[in-house]
């Protein structure tokens, strides 16, 4: 897995493109220079051997073929690269230093290259040469050539060591490159992990600055002065829930516990209860509304991610829908729990208890008599599943992105209780556990899922007792 990361880098895939580049430029350069240097030679040596036909030529016209046969006999005992053959009318051998005419030549074309065999230091050796093909008057032929094997070696050395030359160059431009690779993802694996711990709520974590003073430094002391405004804001926003909780919630209590007291003393034929019991509604709505956004505003900011451990969702789902299992039977709507095995996650008990409750609560609350809402938690290969389905009229595909929001209410929803938090909530909560809210198409209804995915246990099991309220929002 390590080095398929190192593999998926930037910087190894710049190092790769790069090498490639120059390898490829490199055989372009060293194979135009061969080429151009095999063209000049060759070129060298057709000059000299068209001006060998040229000399045997003359000597052919003006001695006869007599005269010809002794020149090339003559020049054949030099023992210098070049190579002659007279053949008379019936291709057999008159003079010169080879012993036939070579196999497979085409006798058409101009300069031709051919193997043949000679005697070096008395081993016999098969060379390359190169040469010309001469017809004479009278059906004679002479062939007239130099020995190029040891540009033929060069040429055989440079194609064989090319490519490995080139294979090495990439081989060597790999190894750079992941080298490369993998020291700057050793340090963006420092910055994720900073990362991680932040996101999990350590909000003193900072990256590493290791002193090279390159752009990973100057990249984490930037990332660290962030984190530091950051902690001040939130530190912030910590002492304004604060007190705002210690400011506005204990009064709204107070103001609703004198409500209730009041209402107490009045005769039950007072025309004031009408309007105190009105007030103690709207108090308990402010002060849902209120302890909702606390909670929202808690799990968005992972406050509460320490108090996470080990808990199982089938219970949980059992407990609560057995609570909001009278409430169901009131409203003509049945409520039932699907059975599930073991689907333990990390998570906080409350938190995940709450959600759910919002799901149900809202699914009872536009589930028409006689509907049915279905609660299960499973276990799949990606991870636990917590799910809620009713045969309610659902929420348009358009509006499912949009009914997570804080406040936002649907029209259809405009006249009945609530604030517009509950999928709020829930959705937070989801984020909090590194989970996911979906709404989907119950055909007919809405069927909500928290996606929670799959994680090692990293404690031991816990359990919690059931919710005793309903505070759904």
């Amino acid at each position: 897995m390590r080095t398929l990361s190192i593999l998926r880098t930037q910087a190894f895939r710049i190092v790769f493109v790069y090498v490639a580049v120059f390898a490829l430029s490199v055989t372009a350069l060293l194979a135009f220079t061969y080429w151009n240097t095999e063209r000049a030679l060759d070129a060298q040596t057709d000059q000299i051997i068209g001006a060998e036909i040229a000399g045997l030529s003359e000597q052919y016209q003006r001695l006869g073929l007599r005269g010809l046969a002794d020149v090339v006999m003559s020049r054949s005992a030099n023992g210098g690269p070049g190579l002659y053959l007279l053949l008379d009318r019936a291709k057999q051998p008159i003079a010169g230093n080879l012993d036939g005419m070579p196999q497979n030549i085409n006798r058409q074309a101009g300069e031709i290259e051919f193997d043949y065999e000679r005697r070096v230091e008395g081993n016999l050796q098969r060379r390359r040469a190169r040469g010309r093909l001469f017809q004479l008057m009278g059906g004679f032929e002479l062939l007239v050539a130099q020995d190029v094997h040891e540009r033929y070696l060069t040429e055989k050395l440079f194609s064989t060591t090319l490519p490995w030359t080139v294979g090495l160059m990439l081989l060597l431009g790999l190894v750079g490159g992941g080298l490369m690779s993998f020291n700057m993802l050793r340090r963006l694996d420092g910055i994720n992990r900073t990362a991680g711990q932040i996101i999990a709520g350590d909000f003193s974590r900072r990256v590493t600055v290791t002193g090279a003073q390159d752009e990973f430094d100057t990249l984490a002391g930037s990332l660290n002065r962030m984190l530091d405004r950051i902690e001040r804001l939130m530190g912030g926003v910590r002492e304004v829930t604060d007190s705002v909780a210690h400011d506005l919630r204990t009064p709204l209590t107070r103001l609703r516990n004198r409500l209730e007291d009041t209402l107490r003393h009045l005769p039950a034929d007072s025309a004031q209860v009408g309007e105190i019991e009105a007030a103690m509604r709207e108090t308990d709505q402010i002060i849902t509304t209120f302890n909702a956004l606390l909670l929202i505003a808690e799990a968005d900011a992972g406050v509460m991610r320490g108090a996470m451990t080990r808990v199982d969702l089938a219970p949980i789902a059992g407990d609560v829908a057995e609570f909001y299992a009278p409430l169901a039977e009131e409203n003509g709507v049945t409520l039932a729990m699907t059975p599930a095995g073991a689907t333990w996650i990390e998570g906080n008990h409350s938190l995940i208890a709450q959600a759910l409750a919002n799901l149900i609560d809202n699914a009872i609350k536009y589930t028409p008599k006689g509907g049915h809402i279905a609660v299960s938690a499973t276990m799949t290969p990606q991870g636990a599943e917590l799910t809620v389905s009713d045969t309610g009229p659902g929420i348009p595909p358009e509006q499912r992105a949009h009914v997570i929001e804080r406040f936002v209410r649907l029209e259809s929803s405009r006249n009945s209780p609530g604030t517009g938090l509950g999928l709020s909530l829930v959705a937070a909560v989801a984020r909090l556990h590194g989970a996911w809210l979906t709404l989907d198409d119950n055909r007919p209804g809405l069927r909500a899922t928290m996606h929670f995915p799959r994680r090692a246990p990293a404690t031991r099991p816990v359990t919690a007792p059931p919710p005793r309220q309903r505070t759904a929002a």
